[in-house]
Parts: C-alpha cells; sequence; structure tokens
C-alpha cells in the first residue's frame, strides 16, 4: 500500500534516484536541441532579411566544403545512434540515441539542400578537409580563438592542423564500429557514449572551423547552434558514462 498523497508513479526502488536525475539530464538536452532549433531559424530569417544581395558559395568554398565533410560526419553518427538501440533496453540511452539519429539527420538534409541551393555538386570538387586548410577570416592560417559571439581573431593558441583528404575528427574507425556492432547492454552503452563524445568533440571542431572562415549568416547560425547543442550533449554524456564505469 502507497503512503497517502502518494501514487504508485511516486514509488521507486533502489535504482529510482538513477532514473529520475537521469531524465532531468535528458529532458534538459532536449529542450536545449529546441532552443537551439528556434534560435537557428530567427537566425536564418534575419539573415535573409537583411542580407539584399547574399554571397552565393562556389564549388571550392569553405562553406560547401563544410557542408559535403559535415553530411559525412552526421552519417555516421546516426549509424552509431541507431546501432545503439537495437544492442541495449536501457530508456535513457535509446532515448538520447534516437534524438540524435533525428537531429543529425534533419541538419544533414539541411546541408543537403545548401548545396542544392548554392547549385554546387554533392560530390567533393577536393579532398576532405581541404577548407580547413584555408585562412581565417583575419587571414590567419595557423592560429585563432573564438570569441564570445562566435567571431574569430588572431591568437596565440594553434589549432589542429588538417592535411587535404585526412581523417575527419571525431570519425570513429572500423574497428570501433565493428567493437559496438558486436556490444550488447551495458557495454554497447560504454561503447556508444566513448565513441559519440569523441565524435561530437571532433564536430565541434569543424563548427569551430567554419566559424572561423565563413561570414554567410545562414552557416555561422547553423555552426553556432550546433556547437551549442553538442556540447551540451558531451556533458550529458559523460555524467552517463561515469554512472555506467
Amino acid at each position: 500500500m502507497t503512503a497517502p498523497g502518494r501514487d504508485d508513479a511516486d514509488v521507486t526502488d533502489g535504482a529510482g534516484p538513477h532514473r529520475a536525475s537521469s531524465g532531468r539530464r535528458l529532458r534538459l538536452v532536449i529542450a536545449g536541441v529546441l532552443t537551439v532549433a528556434i534560435v537557428l531559424l530567427v537566425g536564418i530569417a534575419l539573415g535573409r532579411l537583411s542580407s539584399p544581395n547574399p554571397v552565393t558559395p562556389g564549388t571550392d568554398s569553405v562553406e560547401a566544403g563544410f557542408s559535403r565533410d559535415m553530411q559525412v560526419h552526421h552519417e555516421q553518427a546516426v549509424q552509431m545512434a541507431m546501432m545503439v538501440r537495437d544492442r541495449t533496453d536501457d530508456p535513457e540511452v535509446r532515448s538520447m540515441a534516437y534524438d540524435m539519429a533525428l537531429t543529425q539527420s534533419q541538419q544533414a538534409g539541411q546541408m543537403y539542400a545548401w548545396l542544392e541551393l548554392w547549385r554546387v555538386p554533392q560530390a567533393p570538387s577536393e579532398p576532405t578537409m581541404t577548407w580547413m586548410t584555408r585562412p581565417t577570416l583575419d587571414g590567419d592560417y595557423g592560429s585563432h580563438h573564438m570569441t564570445g559571439d562566435g567571431g574569430a581573431s588572431g591568437s596565440a593558441t594553434p589549432v589542429a592542423t588538417h592535411e587535404p583528404g585526412g581523417r575527419m575528427p571525431g570519425l570513429a574507425t572500423d574497428e570501433q564500429l565493428a567493437a559496438l556492432d558486436s556490444a550488447r547492454g551495458v557495454e554497447a552503452e560504454r561503447h556508444f557514449l566513448t565513441l559519440m563524445i569523441a565524435h561530437h568533440e571532433g564536430g565541434i571542431e569543424m563548427a569551430d572551423a567554419i566559424l572561423a572562415r565563413s561570414e554567410v549568416t545562414q552557416v555561422r547560425a547553423f555552426a553556432s547552434g550546433m556547437v551549442q547543442t553538442q556540447q551540451s550533449e558531451i556533458d550529458a554524456m559523460q555524467a552517463m558514462l561515469a554512472e555506467r564505469s
């Protein structure tokens, strides 16, 4: 019998506090995603209204390179998210993975649409990561740091260097994907969280790189929102991984 004033939904077992805290954290992540999506839509709309002669990126532009490479990056995130959903019954991990798969699929579609709108090929016109070797807005090749408003300025802090045709930051290897594929339960959750944290960190690095190189309003709004959302998810996944250590 439950105590007066309580119903069955209030009764928790030993795992109750864990589920409650995890649920709150997941709700915060989802709320953050929705907030960023609204900010992105407003930013894009304002950008279109305030730019009577918007710049259209060309096929070799940093914007086109970012859009092509980030689609590939997002596609792997979707792949890993769907893999873990089939390999665990944990509702927290499954819910987060579904949200990631949905969000990153939508974003990949948005970048595909940009390339169509810009009338540039979807297929790469140069090796992957080439755009990340180009100078920043201040003309600096070797270093930059992000300011509070998402702008770029010269800095003595070096950024990661990239070789044209090199591996994108944070991409899981074939061996790591195979390990996730063969894992089940908590082991699969740990593999997924570890890989996705690194994947998001790489995505943020790429988003920071385009912010340092592009003045196109919708691309900057997209990248800024992506940094905020993925950092929020990294924080949540780090806490989830600690709970499963």
